[in-house]
């Protein structure tokens, strides 16, 4: 039967200093010598052996091998393929290929001058240093870092109208950053990158606190009856055991009614059942609502409905801009009697027209959000307008 390894026998050479990277090894077994050959003197670098890889730094930077490998026993080793590392490479997250091809850099300066050689740099190697979007992702994250120790972060509250009296009811709490030179950042590009790393927790950390502070300031300045504020929780803080018990921590130092706060997860969380279904338990244990967000998007059958309770349902945007169409009101008319039959109320995100709101009246929708109703707003201007 054909092994998938490749012999070498004590002596061999499996490449030379100057070879095109035509791949990379596996060590199985045996040892291997690494060395080069400067100024017509042999220097050995090192011993490699089994478990370990061989020629992949080449292969990863596309460039010719800097050191001799040569077997001194016999060896058995697993040839990877250099379009396996391209294909591994590319797929990878752009800051982390950065910071490999950074560290590759170093490591060549550093044997260049160790061995007295003239470092080698490739094109590849050239054209990711000037990635500069990869660069930029670093550079913004350590900002944001900065930003929210600093507490820089803002929180604008976009108001949510039930639709029959026309009085705001609660609002939704956003985090917004303006940078000091780029001015206002996407929500969409910091909160993508805040998901990719630890940010997202001690960012949702602050904004709990923030929203029980807008609660108090509306209580203190006579807000009656005291809105609701709807705060979302991301997947990543959903991970945190202790979660729930410093949101009620934070309600209870304030002395603030358990209903005002509301906790948001979007839709795709719920597939987690037992997960949800705790969360759901607990909040309601003291009073809490929970909302079920961006609904219509997440998955695919109404199952979780069955078990999990929500307060609250708020449908996604892309079925209010379908409202124009007879197949589209139907839907939603679907939905508002669905959430009738389950005791809960609805919410229609994204209501930016009068015909909208009107629609989503006669349908019997009890709320609408959305720049009809209001743009988020600072806590000043709500408390001003």
């Amino acid at each position: 039967m054909q092994s998938y390894s490749e012999l070498f026998a004590a002596g061999d050479l499996i490449f030379r200093e100057g070879d095109p990277p035509d791949g990379a090894f596996l060590i199985e077994s045996g040892r291997i010598e690494i060395s080069t050959h400067q100024f017509g003197e042999h220097r050995v670098l090192g011993e490699l052996g089994p478990g370990m890889l061989l020629g992949e730094m080449a292969v990863i930077d596309d460039s010719p091998r800097t050191a001799t490998a040569r077997a001194l026993t016999p060896c058995r080793l697993t040839r990877i393929d250099a379009g396996q590392f391209a294909e591994r490479l590319a797929s990878a997250d752009p800051v982390v290929r950065a910071l490999l091809l950074s560290q590759l850099t170093r490591y060549r300066s550093a044997l260049a001058k160790l061995t007295g050689g003239v470092e080698r740099v490739s094109d590849t190697q050239i054209e990711d240093h000037r990635d500069a979007s990869a660069i930029g992702k670093i550079r913004l994250e350590s900002e944001l870092r900065t930003a929210l120790d600093r507490r820089e972060l803002e929180v604008r509250l976009q108001p949510i109208e039930e639709i029959e009296s026309g009085h705001v009811a609660g609002y939704e709490a956003l985090v917004r950053w303006t940078h000091p030179q780029r001015g206002d950042v996407s929500p969409a590009e910091f909160i993508r990158l805040a998901e990719e790393t630890s940010l997202i927790v001690p960012i949702g950390d602050y904004m709990l606190e923030r929203v029980c502070d807008v609660l108090v300031e509306l209580r203190r300045r006579g807000r009656k009856p005291l809105p609701f504020v709807a705060l979302n929780v991301s997947a990543r803080q959903l991970d945190d055991p202790g979660l729930i018990d410093r949101i009620i921590g934070h309600v209870r130092a304030r002395d603030l009614p358990p209903n005002r706060l509301k906790i948001e997860i979007t839709e795709s969380l719920v597939l987690d059942q037992e997960r949800i279904g705790s969360l759901l338990a607990r909040c309601h244990a003291v009073g809490m609502p929970v909302a079920l967000d961006d609904f219509g998007t997440g998955f695919s059958n109404l199952g979780p409905l069955l078990t999990l309770d929500f307060d609250q349902i708020k449908l996604d945007a892309s079925f209010v801009r379908a409202l124009d169409r007879p197949r589209g009101r139907s839907v939603v008319g679907v939905v508002v009697a669905m959430t009738r039959a389950l005791d809960c109320d609805l919410v229609a995100e994204g209501v930016e027209t009068r015909e909208q709101r009107e629609a989503l009246h006669r349908l019997g929708c009890r709320y609408a959000q959305g720049w009809l109703v209001g743009r988020p707003q600072p806590l000043e201007q709500v408390l001003n307008g």
